[in-house]
C-alpha cells in the first residue's frame, strides 16, 4: 500500500515550523512523526503540502492510496486501522478524518459516499507550536518503547551516577563520561555518536539523537529532546530542539521549540512564566493576534534559521519567525516577524541576500548544501511574511 501524510488543518496553527517544512516532519519525542508513521507501517511515506514546499517533499501517488492526516501520532490500534483501510472506507475521530482510502483515478473525495469508522481510543494529536514541547513528555516514553523494544543497550559507562539504569538506552558510538543522568522520571535515549561532556545532570524524559551533543555541566530537565546534530548548554527545560540548531553557553531555555538551524547566543534566557502568573497567549499566524494556550508555563517558539546575539532576553511566550536575527539590549516584542533584524530599539528588514549568504556559511559547516530548493522555500516565506514587517 501506498501511504501520504497530509498537512491538514493544523498546518496553520503550527507556523513559524511549517512554513519550512510539512506537518509531517515536526519533531516531537525522539522522532519525527513521519518516522513514527514509517517506523509502524513499516513503508516509506510522502507528502501532500503547500505547493511551494513540494519539490523538496514531493508526493508519489499510486493506484492505491491511503491518505493520512499528519497531525495525529501513531499508536498501535490506530496503525492497524488504517493497514485494514479498504476502499471507499475513511478513519474519523469525532469531526475529524484522521485517514482514507484513494484510487489514483479519483478526481474528488467525498466523504459522504463514503463508510467512515469511527476511531474512538485516545491517541496523541499535534494541533498548536505549544504541543510540541507541552506533548514531548508522552510522544518520547511512546518512541522510547518503539525504539528499544527487543534490543540491547550498550554499556553505561562505569564513571556514570545513574538513577533506574533500566530506563536508558545508548546507541553506538555515544560517548558519555562522569555525567549524572536520573531516569527515575523518565526514560533516557542517547542516539548515535551522540557526546555527553562531564559534569552534566540530566533528568529524563530526555532524548539526544544522533550526532547531537551536551556541552559542559549542562543541567537538563525533562521532557526535553535534543534533534539531529543539535548542541545544548547552560540549563534547558522542556524543551525541543529540531536538527542542527546550537543553544551551546550558559543561559536558561524553557517550555520552547527551536527549529532548525537556531543559534542562541551565550548567556541568552526565556521567560517561561509570566510575573502575574497568568495564563500565557502565544501570536497566532490564523488570527493575527495573541491566542490563549491554556498554559501558565510557555516559553519561546523561533522559527528555521532564526538567531539571537549574547545576553538576549525573550519575555515569556515569544514566537520568533524563519530567518531573523536579534540582537540588543532590553527585551524585543513578543512577535518577531520572518527576515527581521535587530531588537527592543526596533527592527528593519533582513534582506534575503543576506540571509542566503549566512545559511551558506552555517549549513556549509555541517557540510550540508543551501540548495535551490532551501533557497526557493526562504524566497517564498519572505514574500509570505512581507505583511508582518515593517519595510
Amino acid at each position: 500500500m501506498n501511504y501520504i501524510l497530509f498537512d491538514g488543518p493544523a498546518r496553520n496553527a503550527l507556523l513559524p515550523f511549517t512554513f519550512t517544512r510539512p506537518v509531517a516532519d515536526i519533531l516531537i519525542g525522539i522522532l519525527t512523526i513521519r518516522q513514527k508513521w514509517e517506523a509502524y507501517l513499516g513503508s516509506t511515506t510522502t507528502t501532500v503540502t503547500e505547493e511551494y514546499l513540494s519539490k523538496k517533499y514531493p508526493m508519489v501517488e499510486m493506484e492505491q492510496n491511503v491518505m493520512i492526516n499528519a497531525s495525529f501520532l501513531p499508536n498501535p490500534t490506530l496503525v492497524g486501522m488504517i493497514q485494514n483501510l479498504e476502499s471507499n472506507q475513511a478513519i474519523f475521530k469525532g469531526e475529524e478524518v484522521i485517514a482514507f482510502f484513494t484510487h489514483e483515478e479519483q478526481d474528488e473525495v467525498n466523504f459522504d459516499t463514503y463508510e467512515i469508522l469511527e476511531y474512538i481510543d485516545e491517541c496523541l494529536k499535534v494541533e498548536h507550536t505549544w504541543d510540541i514541547f507541552s506533548k514531548n513528555d508522552v510522544a518520547l516514553r511512546a518512541d522510547f518503547e518503539l525504539l528499544t523494544q527487543d534490543r540491547k543497550s550498550q554499556p553505561i559507562p562505569k564513571s556514570v551516577n545513574v538513577i533506574a539504569p533500566e530506563n536508558i538506552f545508548i546507541e553506538e558510538g555515544a560517548t558519555l563520561e562522569f555525567v549524572t543522568l536520573n531516569a527515575a522520571t523518565g526514560p533516557i535515549y542517547i542516539g548515535k555518536n551522540t557526546e555527553i561532556m562531564e559534569g552534566s545532570v540530566i533528568r529524563g524524559p530526555f532524548a539526544l539523537c544522533e550526532g547531537a551533543g551536551v556541552k559542559l555541566a549542562t543541567k537538563v530537565y525533562g521532557a526535553t529532546t535534543v534533534g539531529p546534530y543539535s548542541k545544548i548548554g547552560g540549563e534547558v527545560n522542556n524543551s525541543v530542539l529540531f536538527g542542527y540548531s546550537n543553544k551551546g553557553h550558559d543561559g536558561f531555555l524553557g517550555n520552547s521549540v527551536l527549529g532548525e538551524w537556531c543559534n542562541i547566543g551565550a548567556d541568552s534566557n526565556n521567560s517561561n512564566l509570566k510575573n502575574n502568573y497568568e495564563e500565557v497567549r502565544l501570536w497566532s499566524y490564523e488570527t493575527e493576534g495573541f491566542a490563549k494556550t491554556g498554559l501558565q508555563f510557555c516559553g519561546l517558539m523561533m522559527g528555521d534559521h532564526s538567531k539571537c546575539g549574547i545576553n538576549t532576553m525573550f519575555n515569556t511566550g515569544t514566537v520568533v519567525g524563519v530567518s531573523a536575527n536579534i540582537f540588543g539590549s532590553g527585551f524585543p516584542r513578543n512577535f518577531v516577524p520572518s527576515f527581521s533584524w535587530g531588537g527592543a530599539a526596533g527592527f528593519t528588514t533582513y534582506t534575503t541576500s543576506k540571509a542566503f549568504a549566512t545559511a551558506r556559511l552555517v549549513m556549509s559547516r555541517r557540510n550540508v548544501d543551501f540548495d535551490e530548493k532551501e533557497q526557493a522555500i526562504l524566497e517564498h516565506v519572505f514574500e509570505e511574511t512581507k505583511k508582518w514587517r515593517k519595510e
